[in-house]
């Protein structure tokens, strides 16, 4: 259940006219706002990417599909085909594609452009080991040859944009994003996302912004940044500071997916209202119900405990709730724990505290408050 966007205008929550709310992707595809939900590996399905949408309406610009394999899209997996599944609501929607082969990368977007795709994301930087290894992901930026056809390919194949999502570089030795970008853009590519980490960085240390920037200062496309947006004052820093077309955030949704909102509301000058212990209990619930329509009953069982921690890992005595929902034999069963903890909330009125500790400091090093008030210990028990 979400509430509706509220709040008193603030002295100390300035409207941020100036700064940029909005992009095209090849002329054709608009993306505003300018926040994008990025994709995840085993997380951006169908199911969270219309949650992320409904919790925060009309302020999702863009939403990614979870990273397809373009060997299995282009030989009709079922499985893979069914990753690609959406509601009409979650459009503009954009299918990240990896692989390696530009034969079969030009095939499977044909075919993904076919299932109602509005843009074709080429990942350029996933870290992982299993996909690098075959030639795929961050390994792109390493194969300017192999990048080249593939975009090439898809300049012939496509009637629809496609982009590209890149990282800073492989390693601190070839921080080569700028490089990349260009290369991309000579290719066709009609948007740059870049994660301002190196892939021997993965998710360590801190993504570089100024790198980010000096990408959209060789490029004429939309370049996106990513990276380190942990609070909605991170976002609007990024766009006032670096000059980007938009943000993309990512982990930052999972314990807290409300953040799309609260970046609408302090560019509107408005204070963002905090989000309800009952709002994020009924926010999982939601989730779960859908994971469990759209997913075998196993696959959705472990991924309905995963996204469930993650939504209440920052509810301070939340540790025994997670604990018994990751043994719930079935999201039956979460869901009814769920519904007892949602009495309490509906009882005790609280509210959770922002995902990020206050005083933690932002990506720019600035001190942020946080939105909400410090939920108190759950009184919620539940006998195992």
């Amino acid at each position: 259940m979400e509430r509706p966007l509220a709040g008193t205008l603030s002295d100390t929550v300035p409207v941020e006219p100036s700064l940029p709310d909005a992009f095209t992707i090849g002329g054709r595809v608009r993306v505003a706002p300018n926040l994008v939900l990025a994709p995840m590996s085993g997380i951006t399905d169908s199911a969270y990417r219309s949650l992320v949408k409904e919790l925060n309406p009309g302020v999702v610009g863009l939403v990614v599909t979870e990273l397809v394999s373009i060997e299995a899209l282009a030989r009709h997996d079922l499985r893979t085909h069914r990753m690609l599944r959406y509601l009409p609501h979650e459009r503009p929607l954009a299918i990240q594609l990896f692989g390696s082969d530009p034969a079969r990368m030009a095939e499977a977007a044909a075919i993904a452009e076919g299932l109602g795709a509005d843009v074709i994301d080429v990942n350029c930087g996933c870290p992982v080991p299993k996909v690098v290894k075959k030639g795929g992901g961050a390994e792109l930026m390493r194969q300017g040859p192999t990048l080249a056809a593939i975009l090439g390919g898809l300049r012939r194949a496509l009637s629809i944009p496609y982009t590209v999502k890149i990282r800073a570089g492989w390693d601190e030795s070839s921080r080569n994003a700028v490089e990349v970008a260009r290369l991309a853009e000579g290719e066709g590519a009609a948007m740059i996302a870049v994660h301002g980490r190196t892939r021997a960085q993965l998710y360590t240390g801190r993504s570089d912004w100024e790198l980010i920037a000096a990408v959209k200062d060789a490029v004429r496309v939309p370049v996106v940044g990513s990276g380190d947006i942990e609070h909605a004052t991170d976002a609007l820093e990024r766009l006032r500071t670096t000059g980007v077309d938009g943000v993309m955030i990512g982990r930052a949704t999972l314990g807290h997916p409300w953040i799309f909102r609260e970046i609408a509301a302090l560019r509107a000058g408005v204070t963002p209202p905090p989000v309800t212990l009952g709002e994020r209990l009924a926010a999982i619930d939601m989730l779960l119900a859908r994971l469990a329509a759209d997913l075998p009953p196993e696959g959705a069982l472990g991924r309905a405990r995963g996204l469930a921690c993650r939504m209440i890992k920052f509810v301070r005595g939340g540790a025994v709730l997670r604990e018994t929902l990751t043994r719930a034999p079935s999201i039956a069963a979460m869901r009814g724990l769920l519904a007892d903890a949602a009495e309490v909330a509906a009882v005790d009125a609280v509210t959770v505290p922002d995902p990020r500790p206050a005083g933690a400091p932002s990506p720019g090093g600035a001190t942020q408050a946080p939105t909400g008030d410090v939920a108190p210990a759950l009184v919620y028990a539940p006998t195992p």
